[in-house]
């Protein structure tokens, strides 16, 4: 019977402080995947000379995890990720340094000390603003109405495992048409219940399309505005503060 084999060298270093990141996709950098800011992050963290804690096992791993990252094609303000240092740092320092070994458009907004339990269990919902263009301010108002008013919007995902039916109705908590932009836009703001999967803008505009018939000649740009828990009154906690 042969040994159990074990790594060689030393174990890795233990983590001393955790930290977690807000950072935002901007312009161009909205249609980096989650795997490209994952291996984007770990350069930078190697660029800042981050005292980064490794796993344990024949293939150690960067001590960063990730949280509900938003799907390539939308902008984000609000995206979450949390890394383990074997040694103390300034966290104005870290973000400092890591945003400087970023490229442009994937931005380190904010750096704190994480706190007490999983920062996934902070972000139970999320805030879109949804970005339509050549379409008239009527039948956008119109299109929310009538997703509001229905008691189920199904709307079909095609996912690795098949298609998936997904009710974009229930998870949505609330919706908005706040007019136009500057350039003319209509804005949707639309506030949405984490779900297995995920229920995305691109689903959202589907039920719109579903239900009122809303066909915009151009594809709309979605940005998350916030995540958070939802307080059932109509804000989203910012999940990097204090209990």
């Amino acid at each position: 019977m042969s040994a159990h084999r074990v790594p060689a060298g030393p174990p890795p270093e233990p983590v001393v402080q955790k930290l977690r990141l807000r950072y935002a996709k901007r312009g161009r950098m909205r249609f980096t995947s989650v795997r490209d800011f994952q291996r984007a992050l770990e350069r930078a963290v190697r660029k800042a000379e981050l005292p980064i804690g490794f796993s344990a096992g024949f293939h150690p791993h960067p001590k960063i995890s990730y949280a509900n990252a938003a799907p390539s094609g939308a902008a984000s303000e609000a995206e979450y990720a949390e890394i383990g240092l074997t040694a103390r740092c300034d966290p104005e320092d870290v973000r400092t340094r890591l945003d400087a070994a970023l490229p442009a458009g994937l931005d380190i907004v904010e750096v704190v000390e994480a706190t007490p339990g999983a920062l996934a269990d902070r972000l139970d919902t999320s805030v879109w603003r949804i970005t339509v263009a050549g379409v008239p301010a009527a039948a956008v108002t119109a299109a929310v109405a009538a997703l509001l008013a229905a008691e189920t919007v199904p709307t079909v995902r095609l996912m690795k495992t098949g298609p998936r039916t997904l009710d974009v109705r229930d998870a949505v908590l609330r919706a908005s048409h706040d007019g136009p932009d500057q350039d003319g836009c209509e804005i949707l703001t639309v506030v949405v219940r984490h779900t297995t999967p995920a229920v995305r803008p691109d689903d959202v505009l589907n039920a719109l399309r579903t239900v009122a018939g809303l066909e915009p000649p151009t594809p709309p740009q979605a940005t998350r505005l916030a995540q958070g828990l939802w307080d059932g009154a109509g804000t989203v906690a910012n999940p990097l503060a204090s209990p």
